[in-house]
């Protein structure tokens, strides 16, 4: 069996288009995470900064100068830090998702996993410069 080869402006163009929506969907997710309690919007919007930033100089330029985003992509491209007020943020937000969590889930430990994994995300973030 033969291998099909595309050419190389093709391959180029989809994965071009793939790195794009990435970046639109993961920009999607945290603007809806800022009025959805229990999404996360930093870690989508710094998704969508790196994906924008592979795929679309026009979004990747937007993110970095928008008032609200721009801060915390520029912060993080330059020091890999996130604020203090997101790491407060981020942390009340996972406590109030594992209160729900515990009061909501059928078993103790489905519960007991998404709060495992909350708090190792929730260590991981303190240890970032700010």
């Amino acid at each position: 069996m033969t291998s099909v080869k595309y050419p190389a402006p093709m391959w180029n163009d989809l994965r071009r288009g793939l790195w794009i929506a990435l970046a639109y969907t993961a920009l999607g997710l945290g603007v809806i995470g800022i009025f959805l309690p229990g999404l996360p919007t930093t870690p989508f919007i710094l998704l969508a900064a790196w994906a924008a930033a592979k795929s679309s100089r026009r979004l990747h330029q937007w993110l970095l100068d928008h008032r609200l985003f721009g801060p915390m992509v520029r912060d993080w491209q330059a020091r890999g830090a996130v604020s203090r007020r997101a790491k407060r943020l981020a942390v009340l937000m996972m406590s109030l998702c594992a209160v729900l969590m515990f009061a909501t889930a059928p078993k103790w430990w489905m519960a007991a996993t998404g709060t495992a994994c909350m708090a190792v995300v929730a260590i991981w973030l303190w240890r970032r410069p700010e």
